[in-house]
């Protein structure tokens, strides 16, 4: 589990891919990889990742493909600056939001605006995901913790101001237009909205059989039926 408060970014040093995965090498800053071992947790660009080699200020990760597929951890090459996070520990001060490092899709950058120390971002995302996108509600972009500021429905995209600390200690400036980010919703979110959305169609189904029924017994129906039809002819008279 993660808080959203990146650490800092570290550079990937190689990409070797495997018949289904691919193995990363990143190097760090090595005084943030005190304590660390084999096994360990880590946060690169908002995806969780399992340690599996400690050379010093290198470290391996394997990236399956379910996760190559969902994220952007793909496109990553020798050179790549990425974004990276050690899972908190029990007694660890939370200052974002709780993150799983399981990201649920890439959004893409559509617009970017700066002024006087101000910078925001307008990600564009699928449709299927903007009943989980609120204003004031939690987001992440690459394992960063942001608060959503605004969202646009009609046009599938949300905005996001960032501070200058954390523009400092993340790769945030590298992005361009059309540049693929990680983005993880809120599961607190998606668990509110997915639970009332099945109680309304339940409780919503079950009316609706009994108003229908209702109706079946009275020519209610067949009456609306018929306006409707007039209504169009005229319409188009």
């Amino acid at each position: 589990m993660f808080t959203g408060i990146v650490m800092g970014t570290a550079i990937v040093d190689k990409v070797i891919s495997h018949d289904g995965y691919n193995t990363v090498f990143v190097r760090f800053p090595s005084n943030d990889l005190v304590t660390l071992t084999i096994g360990a947790s880590i946060s690169i660009d908002g995806v969780c990742l399992t340690a599996t080699s400690i050379n010093n200020d290198l470290v391996s990760f394997d990236i399956i493909y379910n996760s190559l597929k969902i994220s952007t951890l793909d496109q990553l090459v020798p050179g790549s600056k990425v974004n990276y996070e050690r899972s908190f520990v029990a007694n660890s001060e939370i200052g974002g939001h709780i993150l799983s490092g399981h990201i649920d899709f890439s959004g893409s950058v559509v617009k970017q605006c700066s002024f006087t120390n101000n910078y925001g971002l307008t990600i564009g995302f699928e449709s299927k995901w903007s009943q989980y996108i609120f204003p004031k509600g939690f987001i992440a972009i690459n394992g960063c913790s942001l608060t959503v500021s605004d969202v646009n429905r009609i046009n599938n995209t949300f905005d996001v101001w960032l501070i200058p600390e954390t523009l400092r200690v993340t790769n945030i400036l590298d992005l361009k237009i059309n540049s693929l980010v990680n983005i993880e919703i809120d599961r607190n979110t998606q668990i509110l909205v997915d639970t009332v959305r099945s109680v309304a169609e339940e409780k919503f189904g079950a009316l609706q059989s009994i108003i229908l029924a209702a109706l079946s017994q009275t020519n209610f129906v067949e009456d609306l039926s018929q306006t409707l039809q007039i209504g169009s002819k005229k319409d188009s008279i």
